[in-house]
């Protein structure tokens, strides 16, 4: 019995392009989200966009909260310190090379850091499709949301 070579790609849904295009019809992450027209085209380049600029906002998101943990943390330490200082021992100053775990700060940055990944995960399945139109709109997207947002993200090096 003589089976062709091909067989198993008789499973995929759709024709994909293995090069890089601009031709309409590539399923994006699912097989309801596939614009066939210039439209649905437009409408889907706008949506990876602004995921784009919600990716880069995350980041200065986490980039401020970070600070803002850091600030917490050291106050948080220097409080135990003064409290444990107060017996008739001389103050000790320890060094902490790791912040206290905080439930509140650590969970609220392991979600915002599941975000981000999610959302760098999509972006990859987003060019491996090879669209031109949708890689150029993550590209973009992210350039103008660095711009936006990037002064932020870099907050915690400033001190």
């Amino acid at each position: 019995m003589d089976m062709p070579m091909d067989d198993g790609m008789t499973l995929a849904v759709g024709n994909m392009l293995s090069y890089l295009h601009f031709t309409p019809g590539d399923t994006l992450w699912f097989l309801g989200w596939v614009p066939q027209s210039s439209g649905a085209m437009v409408g889907t380049c706008i949506a990876l966009f602004m995921l784009a600029l919600i990716e880069r906002w995350i980041a200065a998101c986490r980039g401020v909260m970070e600070f803002h943990w850091g600030q917490q943390a050291i106050i948080i330490t220097s409080d135990k310190l003064n409290t444990s200082s107060t017996r008739s021992s001389p103050i000790v100053f320890i060094k902490r090379f790791t912040p206290p775990f905080i439930p509140a700060h650590d969970i609220a940055r392991g979600v915002m850091f599941a975000a981000q990944t999610l959302l760098g995960y999509l972006f990859m399945l987003t060019v491996m499709t090879y669209q031109l139109g949708f890689i150029f709109s993550l590209v973009v997207g992210l350039g103008v949301g660095e711009t936006l947002f990037g002064r932020f993200s870099s907050i915690t090096h400033a001190h």
